[in-house]
């Protein structure tokens, strides 16, 4: 059982290096380009040709056949051709290492002496000679002795030689070439695998990296759009206090001087608080445009009875566009900056104008005031108001959408903003 688990782990291993391995090699061929995966594709063709020709062309080959020529001389059997001829020894006992073991010899009788003595066998002939030479047989050591002319022995061993060194060079050369052939087959299909990666999986990785792209995105603008929802209600949180506050006071010393005034300024204020404090508390990302002028038109309700005469206000907003969809606080947000930098500091005030049409599918809405203009009285608020916006807008809408501020003849200023004309869900 121990050696079973261990091989399942080694097998595990195995397999978990050559996943990772895949992985690492699929994600690099899918990270380049094609014109890039082309010149890889090139430069390796062209090391492997080089590598080639070095490795199975070159002296190495030389030195092969070299060496298959000499072992075709090592053969079975020791041929030898001088000028008395061609000696044939064969090396097959001698390789062996034994000699064949004779047979017992039969028992010999002791000798009598008064036996007569047994004649010598004859001798075995001597081989004919062939054509003026001779094949001598040796039965002790089965070499064989073939006499030839100086002239034909001579011939004769530089054919074997030239026969022998054609066979290996031959033999070599075949080996080389499929040697070769095998290596090149190798590259190409690493490369056509490499371009089947590519293909094949490149688009799964492309897709796994365009999600994590556009995940971190969404969390991104997540993120942006809820840092800037905080800094306008941290803007509000400021803007507010100050407001209500100068409101209750503005109360408070015309119950004394005139009560009903100051009943009407309260009735105003009640009237501004329900507008207002169900927006600030619904985290909507888009209202009506009704919505909005309501909530303002009760707080320049409120203003004008502060200002007084000071204070005109032209709302031209068309019944048909109370249902288009706005971001909420937006438009608040720029009739205080126009009341409180432009016409509150001005000693004769001036008139307030709202506007809002359609144009290019486009709703367009402009606050002008008559004011002081620009840097005219410093400013001391913290400057987000404005940003805030531009920030709200990009988030919401991208390009689509845009905060413009200019300078109004002959004095104040002209905020406009464009959104995507569209229907709201909220009344």
């Amino acid at each position: 059982m121990q050696a079973r688990s261990s091989t399942q782990q080694y097998l595990t291993g195995i397999l978990s290096w050559l996943y990772r391995a895949f992985d690492a090699v699929a994600t690099w061929v899918t990270q380049l380009s094609w014109w890039k995966f082309l010149l890889f594709a090139c430069l390796t063709l062209t090391a492997a040709g080089i590598l080639q020709e070095e490795l199975f062309n070159g002296p190495a080959q030389e030195e092969i056949a070299r060496a298959e020529r000499d072992a075709g001389r090592r053969s079975e059997a020791s041929i030898l051709i001088d000028e008395s001829g061609i000696r044939f020894n064969p090396r097959t006992r001698a390789r062996s290492g034994a000699a064949e073991p004779a047979e017992p010899a039969e028992p010999v009788p002791p000798a009598d002496p008064d036996a007569p003595e047994a004649p010598h066998p004859p001798l075995p002939p001597k081989p004919p000679a062939i054509g003026g030479s001779g094949i001598n047989i040796h039965p002790g050591d089965d070499s064989v002795h073939i006499e030839l002319p100086p002239q034909i022995g001579e011939e004769l061993s530089n054919a074997i030689e030239a026969a022998v060194e054609d066979a290996a060079e031959q033999k070599v050369s075949r080996y080389h070439k499929q040697a070769s052939t095998w290596f090149m087959n190798f590259v190409l299909l690493l490369l056509l695998a490499l371009f089947g990666t590519k293909a094949l999986v490149g688009g799964k990785k492309r897709a796994d990296a365009e999600a994590q792209v556009a995940n971190a995105a969404a969390e991104r603008e997540a993120m942006q759009r809820q840092l800037s929802e905080t800094k306008m209600q941290m803007m509000q949180a400021q803007v507010e206090p100050h407001f209500l506050f100068n409101t209750l006071a503005s109360v408070e010393h015309l119950i004394r001087v005139d009560p009903p005034r100051a009943s009407a300024m309260q009735r105003s204020l009640i009237q501004y608080l329900r507008a207002v404090l169900p927006q600030m508390r619904d985290n909507a990302v888009l209202t009506g445009l009704g919505r909005e002028v309501d909530m303002v038109s009760a707080y320049l309700v409120l203003l004008k009875m502060r200002m007084e005469e000071r204070l005109t206000v032209d709302l031209q907003i068309p019944d048909g566009l109370r249902s288009a969809a706005f971001p909420p606080m937006m438009l608040q947000s720029m009739v205080e900056n126009a009341i409180k930098h432009g016409l509150e500091c001005k000693p004769e005030g001036g008139t307030l104008r709202i506007v809002a049409e359609v144009a290019d599918s486009k709703l367009r809405v402009t606050v002008t005031d008559d004011g002081v203009g620009f840097g005219v009285v410093p400013s001391d608020g913290t400057g987000l108001g404005l940003q805030t916006i531009r920030d709200r807008l990009k988030l919401l809408h991208g390009d689509s959408a845009r905060l413009h501020i200019g300078a109004n003849s002959p004095s104040g200023v002209i905020a406009t903003i464009e959104v995507p004309y569209q229907l709201s869900k909220q009344a």
